[in-house]
């Protein structure tokens, strides 16, 4: 169970804004020598339950019961869609397909029943539901017991720091039908033991991070590979002439990642199981975020599907819907999460950190309500920092992650390319508005060849993706404002990366600069998502004197 004393933050408030979701908490830790008090009112506690009492608690166990049945026979209905996978393999089958129709029409019949036979538990389980919903917290908390406290920090050493991002499409799975994917239950457990495996990996597991090399030539577009240990072979470097692709892309999550932020785990035992495995790794895990029911007169069905899980004491956290989800969409509590990390101290200084998480409006049409979404976030992030930090902090980063659902390469997407958030934050695989480094690829798949032979393991996605005739043929192609692919593309393109890891640059006569030490593109995913996780590597050294 998470400290139950009373901590600090502050609420980032927005007078005459819309009216929006939001919640926030603190921490206690135990003062650093020299620190001041805080200045801002008491904030939540960082419970493990999202509701406030357990008898609330138990109502909504209640009320979700009574929607199980109904719930069940919707899902399953909805899982008869086929996957291509599961098209394939009823063709191969000698009258397979007649076969598989009948029983698909026998299995639907049946779960129309069990719908229309639930109906009268699932309308008193709604009553009930709607209502505790308003009384329930925007996210809950785990901690595991038992982590080292934080460490001093001796600001003239290099520290390091691993991101990890990745929508991971656990929507129930009559739902994950739509995105070609199925088999929730086995796609989080597969998530789960690959993002916190038992046994460490070996040394050298994280030599998968490309390094990149800035200079004022050529910021960001030239590579070069990790430093090699003395005696052992030179690693092949490609130069900036040659494709540079296979040099960012992994088979494996990084083992070294400190923060992990998802997206799309909408689905309750999908959020179980993360929490389960993540827990003996990542002792910090916000989860189940942003909360249902009706909220602003619109009726949410499904949270906002983020989850952020720390190897480092998570200090307060905060969470805003976004007010202006519209169509499918607005069916979910989209917003941002963001959170505040202990790092270290420093002289009787905390050392902190930011991470905001988020996931944005995804219908290609709808670039002017992600244009008003990044805005809010940017006012949020700035909010939230400034009522969080206290006098003396030592900010060693600020990253804001997620599926932001536009690219820098679709005619379509140029109102949301060119925001101003790309001013504030620095976006490392990018040069400029519509320009991408050469080595940069494309983080959203063709979902209808997902499970194709070229693409299938995480081994064979990574030496497809590593061939320009592969990216043009599995990743998914520069579009126009409507969705549809743009004819008039230039090629050969990279893909349409809409996942992204950005980070904030320190100003002023703070005594630590953030670099950027590695970008990967991960294929552990393949054949089990739509996306490609995104993890970006941050050094911390003592700023130039």
């Amino acid at each position: 169970m998470a400290p139950s004393a009373a901590g600090r933050g502050g609420r980032a408030g927005n007078a005459g804004a819309p009216e929006q979701e939001q919640g926030d908490a603190a921490l206690p830790l135990r003062p650093l020598p020299g620190t001041p008090a805080p200045r801002h009112p008491p904030a939540m506690l960082l419970r493990e339950s999202p509701f406030p009492s357990r008898a609330l608690a138990a109502l909504d166990g209640l009320a979700s019961g009574l929607l199980t049945p109904s719930f069940w026979a919707v899902n399953h209905l909805l899982d008869l869609r086929q996957t291509t996978a599961e098209q394939g393999q009823q063709r191969r089958r000698r009258c397979g397909r007649c076969r598989g129709y009948a029983k698909q029409a026998l299995a639907g019949l049946a779960y129309a029943v069990v719908l229309l036979l639930s109906l009268p538990l699932a309308v008193p389980g709604l009553l009930l539901w709607l209502p505790v919903q308003a009384m329930r917290r925007p996210f809950a908390y785990q901690y595991t017991a038992g982590t080292a406290p934080a460490e001093p920090w001796d600001l003239r050493q290099r520290r390091t720091f691993t991101f990890l991002s990745a929508n991971v499409c656990l929507l129930p799975s009559g739902l994950a039908k739509f995105s070609n994917l199925g088999q929730t239950p086995q796609r989080a457990a597969y998530i789960a033991r690959h993002l916190a495996p038992a046994p460490p990996d070996p040394p050298g597991a994280d030599a998968s991070l490309v390094e990149l090399w800035h200079d004022d030539a050529n910021y960001g577009g030239t590579l070069r590979a990790p430093e090699r240990p003395p005696g052992s072979a030179p690693a092949e470097v490609p130069g900036e002439t040659a494709d540079p692709v296979p040099a960012v892309l992994s088979e494996h999550f990084p083992a070294d990642a400190d923060f992990v932020c998802l997206q799309e785990v909408f689905d309750a035992g999908a959020a179980a199981c993360l929490r389960r495995w993540l827990g003996g790794t990542y002792p910090h895990v916000l989860s189940e975020v942003g909360a249902r029911g009706l909220r602003g007169g619109r009726l949410k069905v499904l949270g906002s599907g983020l989850l952020l899980a720390s190897r480092y004491p998570v200090l307060a956290a905060q969470y805003h819907a976004f007010p202006n989800g519209a169509r499918e969409d607005a069916l979910a509590a989209k917003g941002l999460l963001m959170a505040q990390v202990l790092l270290g101290s420093a002289r009787g200084q905390r050392v902190v950190g930011y991470i905001g998480c988020t996931h944005l409006q995804a219908p290609a049409a709808d670039a002017a309500i992600r244009d008003a979404q990044l805005t809010l976030g940017l006012r949020w992030l700035q909010l939230f920092r400034e009522a969080q930090e206290q006098r003396g902090d030592v900010v060693a980063f600020d990253v804001f992650c997620g599926d932001l659902n536009f690219d820098n390469c679709s005619t379509g997407d140029q109102l949301n390319q060119r925001h101003q958030l790309f001013e504030v934050y620095s976006d490392p695989c990018r040069r400029g508005p519509g320009q991408d480094a050469p080595w940069a690829i494309g983080t959203l798949l063709n979902y209808l060849k997902i499970y194709e032979e070229p693409v299938s393991t995480p081994e064979k996605l990574k030496r497809t993706l590593s061939q320009q005739a592969g990216r043009q043929q599995y990743l998914a192609g520069p579009i126009l404002s409507s969705g549809q692919p743009d004819p008039a593309a230039p090629g050969p393109w990279q893909g349409r990366r809409v996942d992204y890891i950005l980070y904030r640059q320190h100003h002023g006569d703070l005594p630590l600069r953030t670099e950027v030490a590695g970008v990967s593109f991960v294929t552990q995913l393949a054949a089990r998502s739509d996306h490609l996780p995104l993890a970006l590597r941050l050094d911390v050294a003592p700023a130039s004197p």
